[in-house]
């Protein structure tokens, strides 16, 4: 078949660009390799919409919480206590068994300068590791594979997103995660008489966009086709939720445990944009959640991984302290971050509560930059040069 006629009946090109399809989503490498970039595994897990962090780690004791959200406020009562000022809220009952256990350490007040309330602005900034002030096509993970990978192979699932889309987070300058439902719909995807037909056709040896698109399908076949053989090794016994969450943290949990050399793990759980009637909403979400995290955490210890594996969870940006009109919150800034998994911690709660007298407009400040925490996992978790890949030295916290 001839390239021209490929884009023809793809119908791939419009207005003279090249678009790649969803399942496209392979590195730019020539030659795999055929070990793990490191020998821990960062799970990431992206609350989208914004979550509110107070209602999330509760300041129980502070009368200006109760009085700013008289209405959406957790009941003192029905808090689950951390220490003798927060508390998680109820629906986190399955993280506070792991909280109990040594297993999860709260970041509070976590944030930027400079904050930005746009969903899509503000969630560039943390999956990229951009300052308010810059803009960049790279994601900090995309730029970790490709620190990783200079002067070796490498494989083209080192990073994998749990979606059908890839993030900004996972987009190197010169490597690409990888990005699938599952690995059986990413196999079928790839099995197509005319997608075999494509990888058998050499490509170009120039660097045009068709030339690209040849070697990516062709890397991304030979991905799907290792990913799928390699899921089918250790199917997990463990009662994982039937929600969106849970099934994506199983397949992440099989993958883990059949030997798959992946680094890092994204996905994403949306719909914390609580501007009204927020409680039901946040409360459903958060027990999605805990659940989902509890039931993998398990597994990872029954399968003797838990050492070796840590879930990140962020969102794009808090809400703000003092409630609306319509039972909800409005886009705020600093935030609460967790870790969770790895070895057992003797410091589970950072850093100090918010304090509710000392804002910023109506918004928490920040006392803790993200990049902090991204150097601390690059650093110490990675085991890779923080500073190359976030283009400047950030102090690193006492998380390990």
């Amino acid at each position: 078949m001839k390239r021209r006629t490929f884009l023809k009946k793809t119908a791939f090109t419009t207005a003279g660009s090249l678009l790649i399809p969803q399942f496209l989503k392979a590195y730019e490498q020539k030659h795999f390799g055929q070990k793990p970039l490191n020998d821990k595994i960062l799970v990431v897990i992206q609350l989208s919409g914004g979550n509110d962090g107070l209602n999330t780690v509760v300041p129980f004791r502070n009368d200006i919480y109760y009085r700013e959200r008289p209405s959406i406020a957790i009941n003192q009562n029905n808090v689950l206590r951390l220490n003798d000022e927060i508390a998680f809220n109820p629906a986190l009952e399955k993280i506070k068994e792991l909280y109990d256990n040594g297993l999860v350490s709260v970041i509070n007040n976590v944030g930027y300068p400079n904050p930005d309330r746009s969903h899509f602005r503000s969630m560039d900034i943390w999956q990229t590791g951009s300052s308010s002030e810059e803009y960049l096509s790279s994601g900090w993970i995309g730029r970790y594979l490709d620190a990783q990978c200079i002067g070796q192979s490498c494989l083209p699932h080192q990073a994998l997103e749990i979606d059908d889309t890839l993030s900004l987070a996972l987009k190197g300058q010169q490597v690409n995660g990888l990005s699938l439902q599952n690995p059986e719909k990413l196999y079928r995807q790839t099995q197509s008489t005319f997608v075999k037909t494509l990888t058998d056709i050499p490509a170009a040896d120039n660097h045009d966009n068709v030339a690209y698109l040849y070697k990516t399908l062709a890397e991304t076949v030979s991905s799907a086709e290792y990913v799928h053989t390699k899921a089918k090794v250790n199917k997990s016994r463990m009662m994982y939720p039937t929600t969106e969450l849970g099934k994506s943290l199983n397949t992440i949990a099989e993958l883990i445990t059949s030997g798959v050399s992946t680094s890092v793990y994204y996905v994403s759980l949306s719909g914390f944009d609580t501007h009204i009637r927020q409680n039901d909403q946040q409360d459903r979400l958060l027990r999605q959640y805990a659940e989902a995290v509890n039931v993998f955490v398990n597994d990872m210890k029954a399968n003797s991984r838990l050492d070796d594996v840590m879930v990140l969870t962020f969102s794009e940006f808090g809400r703000r302290v003092k409630q609306n009109a319509s039972s909800g919150t409005d886009h705020g800034t600093a935030n609460n971050v967790f870790l969770i998994g790895g070895p057992k911690r003797t410091r589970s709660i950072l850093n100090e509560a918010p304090d509710l007298t000392n804002l910023d407009n109506g918004d928490l400040k920040y006392s803790i930059d993200f990049r902090e925490i991204y150097a601390t996992l690059l650093d110490d978790w990675l085991h890779t040069d923080s500073t190359k890949i976030l283009t400047q030295k950030f102090n690193k916290l006492p998380l390990f």
